[in-house]
């Protein structure tokens, strides 16, 4: 048997088209070619999970009212699962009227919907509406934390802990840059239907009108959420979220020295996101890249095709550098059961690690009979025919 490491005749041209055309391939490279002024930075293309910049994103960091996103999504969860409507209405208590910081300016005794209460969170970063649903839903600000902590460690933020539900300043009281980044992939990709509330500019409640902190929403530049922060120890940090052409990315950015500072730096990072690298959808799944002959076998070949979409992000300027590879021993013996894995494709970019996704098999294929495999065997004997 030989190992083969071509594409077909037809698949070879139609994925040269591909490279010329896209540019393409990518796996978890990281462009560390950036100066910043965060302490702070997560970058990722939302689609293909591509980590394209990061600055201690795993450092531990106090999350100020970027904590607030996990408040929203333990919500978000209930009103998607019909635990909690919007027109649910929680009772404003004295601990969550004389909140400081960023308000809603609730009343002490109103009963506020849940409706007004996201949008107090989301728009205005009331740290008085983060208090009145956490008593709504668990009973102490507490114990909501101790649930927004438990929830952040099952959905794989797994160095998040909660004091509070609305990011003031507590002992022990930390996130990092990435457990942000993905929590907000998390809210976009599983509450669709809500996360419109995260571009709205304004909101007003008891005739007072506050506007959204989100410096990046009034800017054209795609940005359509998600949430500001800022206390003493934290500086300025915003999580945000922008799409052009059909493309998302998320920014994690902390440690600003001002409200201006956060929003320049901030747009600059998520624009060199955009300009310097790029995703390119090279395969669907189903498609076939390579065939390969098949040892006693009903047919002569069997089709290598994709198990999964491929996409990829990689810096545009190390598109050249890609080479593709199917793997496979070949012939491959039968018999073959379609989606067998038999093969892999591997694709090398200069300085990254390689990627690796399964080929599997894209029909069956019987063994033959034993007067089939005797042919088969003379056949290969005479003619070095391997079917």
């Amino acid at each position: 048997m030989t190992t083969g490491s071509r594409l077909s005749r037809p698949a070879t041209v139609l994925f040269a088209l591909a490279i010329l055309a896209m540019g393409a391939i990518t796996g978890a490279a990281r462009g560390q070619t950036l100066e910043t002024t965060a302490r702070h930075v997560f970058l990722m293309d939302a689609d293909t999970g591509t980590v394209l910049f990061d600055k201690a994103a795993e450092a531990p960091m106090p999350p100020a009212s970027l904590t607030k996103l996990m408040t929203v999504y333990l919500v978000l969860e209930k009103l998607k699962s019909g635990k909690l409507s919007m027109d649910d209405k929680f009772a404003v208590s004295e601990k969550a009227w004389r909140m400081g910081g960023s308000k809603m300016f609730v009343k002490v005794g109103d009963r506020v919907s849940v409706h007004d209460l996201l949008q107090g969170i989301i728009v205005q970063s009331g740290n008085d509406a983060c208090v009145v649903i956490a008593e709504g839903l668990a009973g102490s600000e507490e114990a909501f934390a101790e649930q927004m902590t438990r929830r952040a460690r099952e959905i794989g933020l797994l160095n998040s802990t909660f004091k509070n539900a609305s990011g003031w300043p507590a002992d022990g009281h930390m996130m990092t840059a990435h457990d942000i980044g993905m929590l907000s992939l998390h809210i976009i990709r599983e509450f669709p239907q809500y996360y419109s509330l995260f571009k709205e500019i304004n909101f007003t409640y008891n005739g007072i009108k506050q506007g959204n902190r989100n410096p990046l929403l009034y800017k054209d530049m795609g940005v359509d959420g998600l949430k500001t922060g800022h206390t003493e120890e934290s500086g300025y940090s915003l999580a945000a979220s922008a799409v052009r052409n059909g493309r998302r990315l998320i920014l994690v950015a902390n440690g600003l020295s001002s409200m201006n500072e956060r929003s320049s730096e901030s747009a600059r990072l998520l624009d060199w996101g955009f300009r310097e690298t790029a995703t390119y959808a090279l395969f669907k799944k189903g498609d076939t890249v390579e065939k390969a002959d098949i040892w006693l076998g009903a047919a002569h070949s069997v089709p290598l095709v994709m198990d999964r979409d491929l996409k990829i992000t990689i810096p545009r300027n190390l598109r050249r550098d890609m080479t593709v590879k199917a793997i496979f021993k070949n012939p491959i013996p039968a018999p073959v059961k379609a989606g067998t894995p038999v093969a892999r494709l591997v694709v090398n970019l200069q300085g990254r690690p390689p990627i690796e996704v399964p080929l599997v098999a894209g029909a069956d294929v019987d063994r033959l009979g034993m007067f089939g495999r005797l042919n088969a065997a003379v056949r290969y004997l005479v003619w070095g025919s391997p079917g």
